[in-house]
Protein backbone atom coordinates (compact mmCIF):
# COMPACT_ATOMS: atom_id res chain seq x y z
CA UNK A 1 0.00 0.00 0.00
CA UNK A 2 1.18 3.44 -1.13
CA UNK A 3 1.61 6.19 1.08
CA UNK A 4 -0.92 8.11 -1.12
CA UNK A 5 -3.40 5.65 -0.21
CA UNK A 6 -2.39 5.48 3.55
CA UNK A 7 -3.32 9.15 3.28
CA UNK A 8 -6.94 8.72 1.36
CA UNK A 9 -7.81 5.89 4.37
CA UNK A 10 -6.64 8.21 7.11
CA UNK A 11 -8.65 11.09 5.23
CA UNK A 12 -11.87 8.62 4.95
CA UNK A 13 -11.33 7.54 8.66
CA UNK A 14 -11.32 11.43 9.55
CA UNK A 15 -14.31 11.82 7.81
CA UNK A 16 -16.06 9.23 9.17
CA UNK A 17 -15.11 10.31 12.77
CA UNK A 18 -16.57 13.73 11.88
CA UNK A 19 -19.98 12.01 10.68
CA UNK A 20 -20.27 9.85 13.62
CA UNK A 21 -19.82 13.27 16.17
CA UNK A 22 -22.54 15.21 14.35
CA UNK A 23 -19.17 18.09 13.17
CA UNK A 24 -19.30 18.98 9.20
CA UNK A 25 -17.03 17.29 7.01
CA UNK A 26 -14.40 19.75 5.97
CA UNK A 27 -12.97 17.27 3.12
CA UNK A 28 -16.16 16.29 0.55
CA UNK A 29 -14.35 14.29 -1.31
CA UNK A 30 -13.26 11.93 1.04
CA UNK A 31 -16.91 11.36 1.62
CA UNK A 32 -17.88 11.14 -2.06
CA UNK A 33 -16.04 10.72 -5.55
CA UNK A 34 -13.17 9.45 -2.98
CA UNK A 35 -11.65 6.20 -3.56
CA UNK A 36 -13.59 3.73 -1.88
CA UNK A 37 -11.86 1.88 1.44
CA UNK A 38 -12.60 -1.63 0.59
CA UNK A 39 -11.45 -1.17 -3.15
CA UNK A 40 -8.09 0.09 -1.56
CA UNK A 41 -8.13 -2.74 0.64
CA UNK A 42 -8.78 -5.04 -1.86
CA UNK A 43 -5.97 -3.80 -4.51
CA UNK A 44 -3.47 -4.20 -1.66
CA UNK A 45 -4.47 -7.80 -1.03
CA UNK A 46 -4.20 -8.45 -4.42
CA UNK A 47 -0.71 -7.11 -4.91
CA UNK A 48 0.58 -9.05 -1.91
CA UNK A 49 -1.21 -12.28 -4.03
CA UNK A 50 0.53 -11.24 -7.10
CA UNK A 51 4.12 -11.14 -5.32
CA UNK A 52 3.08 -14.61 -3.74
CA UNK A 53 2.08 -15.90 -7.35
CA UNK A 54 5.23 -14.54 -8.86
CA UNK A 55 7.51 -15.92 -6.48
CA UNK A 56 6.24 -19.06 -6.15
CA UNK A 57 6.65 -19.23 -9.94
CA UNK A 58 10.47 -18.11 -9.92
CA UNK A 59 10.85 -21.09 -7.07
CA UNK A 60 9.14 -23.80 -8.89
CA UNK A 61 11.10 -22.60 -12.46
CA UNK A 62 14.91 -22.92 -10.03
CA UNK A 63 13.45 -26.24 -8.83
CA UNK A 64 12.99 -27.37 -12.38
CA UNK A 65 16.24 -26.34 -13.49
CA UNK A 66 15.23 -23.71 -15.91
CA UNK A 67 18.46 -21.86 -16.85
CA UNK A 68 17.35 -18.49 -17.00
CA UNK A 69 16.19 -18.80 -13.30
CA UNK A 70 18.44 -17.52 -10.91
CA UNK A 71 19.00 -18.03 -7.10
CA UNK A 72 19.40 -14.92 -6.21
CA UNK A 73 16.03 -13.35 -7.88
CA UNK A 74 14.65 -16.80 -6.22
CA UNK A 75 15.52 -15.67 -2.76
CA UNK A 76 14.81 -12.21 -3.29
CA UNK A 77 11.28 -12.72 -4.36
CA UNK A 78 10.94 -14.93 -1.65
CA UNK A 79 11.83 -12.47 1.03
CA UNK A 80 9.49 -9.94 -0.86
CA UNK A 81 6.83 -12.29 -1.04
CA UNK A 82 7.66 -13.04 3.20
CA UNK A 83 7.19 -9.34 3.73
CA UNK A 84 4.57 -8.27 1.51
CA UNK A 85 2.45 -10.84 3.69
CA UNK A 86 3.95 -10.05 7.32
CA UNK A 87 2.60 -6.48 6.68
CA UNK A 88 -0.60 -7.28 5.50
CA UNK A 89 -1.18 -9.14 9.00
CA UNK A 90 -0.17 -6.59 10.22
CA UNK A 91 -2.63 -3.72 8.76
CA UNK A 92 -5.16 -6.27 9.40
CA UNK A 93 -4.23 -6.58 13.08
CA UNK A 94 -4.37 -2.66 12.94
CA UNK A 95 -7.85 -2.73 11.32
CA UNK A 96 -9.56 -5.42 13.72
CA UNK A 97 -8.38 -3.45 16.67
CA UNK A 98 -9.55 -0.15 15.21
CA UNK A 99 -12.76 -1.51 14.91
CA UNK A 100 -12.79 -3.38 17.87
CA UNK A 101 -12.40 0.54 19.62
CA UNK A 102 -15.02 1.67 17.38
CA UNK A 103 -17.27 -0.66 18.61
CA UNK A 104 -16.62 -0.15 22.16
CA UNK A 105 -17.42 3.12 22.31
CA UNK A 106 -20.58 4.77 23.58
CA UNK A 107 -23.22 6.52 21.52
Amino acid sequence: MSVQGIDQVLGELRSMSALASGQSVNNPAAVSGGPDFAELLKQSIDQVNQVSQDAQAKQVAFQSGDPEANLQDVMVSLQKASLSFQTMVQVRNKLVTAYQEVMSMQV
